[in-house]
């Protein structure tokens, strides 16, 4: 028997960032996000014998342990590892022989909420296989849990609630790790447009967006006014952003994208750098009126809002800068497990 799952990878369009603590703890955060045919894999396999094998595919890396109650973490898939021993220690699990494989459709430092999505999906395979008491909130704070707290990996909440809800959403954040998501639903010619006019360009460099972060909360921290007003701005232009959407009104998103990236610049140090404000001016000037980069920044994919039909001469500018433009959809479905003999 296997036990497969898979969750979206998402757009971040507005308010990325507010959702990290202790900004949003002190003022309130807000984020429009929306999932994409993009996907974290992994399936669950019970063995015979006496090991745990974690395989990540796309990472070339695969691992093999004894059977134990908890695995050491030490930089070596340590999310898988964190994931399995939080379930047994949480769950009152037994400790027991399995292989683990996984699969990413991008890679860490994309910007698209890869790492904790993966999370999601690895948690949805093995809430299949238990049949562990998770709901959909449940189970997005668990995965939040294992990699901000257990982990202590740097980051926000927004990913792992657009990766198991899945569609569109308006999230809402405030103290207590309180997460409200709102699904929006908008009508599908919006949609088919906006995925037209919004080009995903991979720059095919990575970031450590944990260091991103960090730089963000010690401006939190220290009252830094220019990264404090930055990240207001960003939370109301998140609420701008939905309801241009709800009302079909998208170019008003591209001017609202070109708004909060001038903003999103002000949070922290190494979110720009001086090659993607040239990639990001050479598709302004040849007909898009808007983007940003996706995720904490410095590198990975970044977004462009061209209007009509300047999409083709955007995508023909950007040949310059290597790299490439990825074709997307937005899905609605979020986390999906399965089991198969």
């Amino acid at each position: 028997m296997l036990i497969r799952s898979k969750a979206p990878l998402r757009l971040g369009l507005a308010g990325g960032g507010t959702d990290v603590a202790p900004f949003s703890d002190l003022y309130g955060g807000a984020i429009l996000n929306a999932s994409i045919n993009m996907y974290a894999y992994a399936t669950l396999e019970p063995n015979m014998g006496n090991t745990i094998i974690l395989d990540a595919v796309d990472k070339e890396e695969s691992y093999e342990y004894e059977v134990a109650e908890s695995l050491i973490i030490d930089g070596r898939l340590d999310l898988h590892k964190g994931i399995y021993n939080r379930l047994v220690r949480e769950f009152h699990l037994p400790a027991f022989p399995f292989r683990l494989t996984t699969y990413v459709d991008a890679p860490p430092g994309s910007g698209l909420g890869s790492s904790s999505t993966l999370v999601v999906a690895i948690l949805g395979a093995f809430t299949e296989y238990f049949n562990l008491p998770l709901g959909e909130y449940d189970l997005a704070h668990l995965a939040f849990e294992i990699e901000r707290v257990d982990l202590k990996m740097a980051g926000g909440k927004q990913d792992q609630y657009a990766a198991t809800f899945g569609g569109v959403n308006f999230m809402e954040f405030s103290s207590g790790d309180k997460v409200i998501v709102n699904p929006l639903r908008i009508r599908q010619e919006y949609l088919s447009e906006l995925s037209h006019n919004l080009i995903l360009f991979n720059t095919e460099t990575s970031r450590l967006s944990s260091h991103i972060i960090e730089n963000q909360v010690k401006n939190v921290l220290a009252g830094n006014s220019a990264s404090l007003e930055a990240m207001q701005k960003l939370k109301e232009q998140a609420f701008k952003m939905k309801d241009a959407l709800l009302r079909g009104e998208l170019d008003q998103i591209g001017e609202i994208l070109d708004f909060s990236w001038k903003y999103k610049k002000q949070m922290a140090d190494g979110i720009t750098n001086p090659a993607i404000d040239e990639l990001y001016l050479t598709a302004i000037s040849n007909g898009a009126i808007g983007g940003k980069i996706s995720g904490a920044g410095g590198g990975g994919f970044i977004f462009f809002y061209c209007p009509g039909n300047t999409r083709n001469k955007v995508i023909h500018a950007l040949e310059a800068f290597g790299g490439h433009v990825k074709r997307y959809e937005f899905v609605n479905q979020g986390l999906t497990t399965w089991r198969t003999p």
